[in-house]
């Protein structure tokens, strides 16, 4: 199981960012995904997750509205799209995938500062 987590970055208080998450190694769509988070000082929190074939959706409630969590089954990808961002969301952002166990991606900062 190989997980490739991109687009973090510096982004101002109100931007947006598209987290990706390339999958490969299992069948991908079998599986829900999860994208989790940890700020420094805390411990990794659960953030979105979806079902395998993404019709299902969960959102932590300091996510809710402005955060989408999607998948594309055909392209073995997860996504969370997120948006009003505030200094509250700085933190690594890790895609998981519950396969038997929980794999991780290496993580992609994302860091909301004016």
């Amino acid at each position: 199981v190989q997980l490739v987590e991109s687009g973090g970055g510096l982004v101002q208080p109100g931007g947006s960012l598209r987290l990706s998450c390339a999958a490969s190694g299992f069948t991908f769509s079998y599986y829900p995904m999860r994208w989790h988070r940890q700020a420094p000082g805390k411990e990794r929190e659960l953030v979105a997750s979806n079902s395998s074939a993404g019709f299902s959706t969960k959102y932590a409630d300091s996510v809710k509205g402005r955060f989408t969590i999607s998948r594309d089954n055909a392209k073995n990808m997860v996504y969370l799209q997120m948006n009003s961002l505030k200094p509250g969301d700085t933190a690594v952002y890790y895609c998981c995938a519950p396969v038997y166990s929980d794999y991780w991606g290496q993580g992609t900062q994302v860091t909301v500062s004016s």
